[in-house]
């Protein structure tokens, strides 16, 4: 992180500020207060130093999603906060947004302060198991926070579970010890209308709601359809090219 990186600190702070007034409209025009949805920079193949210059222009939240990617950089992020300016009571707080293997579920238990993508009884289970771990090993202070990623085209290879499969998981979820029913994500399916996909989902979480009330997070919206994920609720938009550029940067 050293050097002089004043041009992207500039190029940076200035895509931030378009991405802000971008969702800030959109929620006047759905009649909904700006800070009843999150932004999430996606950090993924962009450096430790860019989520630093995010975090100095004051995001707290950042989105990772490849496990042995993201443990690198939440590290090297860590120790340069150390002594480097990170106040300890404003903690960053990182979020597994991609598809995650079952057998990576400990790595990302100690790092992760939420998962977007879970679409399995079986992930479930294995995240539960490490964040107990997590939990009693003193690697996290509070369960790990849990979005199910529902599928809106029940295509297996994009991920997410099926509609009639979603209420089993949700409960199974509910009830786990080291987890917590956050809400629901899901990606429109490529070349479908976005509003009418976040319509349908946001009946979903309605549907999620009745029977476990506390899960009303919906990760929806990306750089090209926040604003029709908000007018359809999104509480947090996952957003990355328009915030560090379609070429990724190769961190070390």
């Amino acid at each position: 992180m050293n050097g002089d990186n004043s041009a992207r600190v500039a190029e940076i702070s200035a895509a931030l500020d378009s991405v802000r007034f971008r969702l800030a409209a959109a929620c006047v025009a759905a009649g909904r207060p700006v800070s009843e949805v999150t932004l999430l920079p996606v950090t993924k193949f962009f450096p430790a130093s860019d989520a630093r210059i995010l975090y100095d222009l004051g995001c707290r939240e950042f989105g990772e999603s490849r496990e042995q990617e993201a443990i690198g950089k939440v590290a090297e992020f860590t120790a340069a906060a150390v002594g480097g300016g990170i106040d300890g009571a404003d903690p960053v707080r990182w979020h597994m947004i991609g598809q995650l293997q079952r057998n990576k579920a400990r790595s990302v238990a100690k790092w992760a302060y939420a998962i977007h993508s879970v679409d399995s009884a079986r992930l479930a289970d294995a995240l539960d198991r490490a964040a107990q771990d997590a939990l009693s090993s003193g690697d996290r202070t509070a369960p790990l926070r849990v979005l199910i990623q529902v599928s809106l085209d029940a295509d297996p290879t994009r991920g997410g579970i099926a509609l009639d499969e979603l209420p089993a998981l949700a409960e199974g979820i509910e009830t786990a010890d080291g987890l917590e029913l956050a809400g629901l994500m899901a990606v429109p399916p490529l070349g479908s209308d976005a509003d009418e996909q976040f319509a349908r989902l946001h009946e979903v979480h309605q549907r999620v709601l009745e029977s476990h009330p506390r899960a009303v997070e919906l990760s929806a919206g990306m750089t090209g359809d926040l604003e029709a994920a908000v007018r359809h609720g999104s509480t947090c938009v996952r957003v990355g090219t328009a915030l560090l550029g379609s070429r990724p940067v190769i961190s070390k």
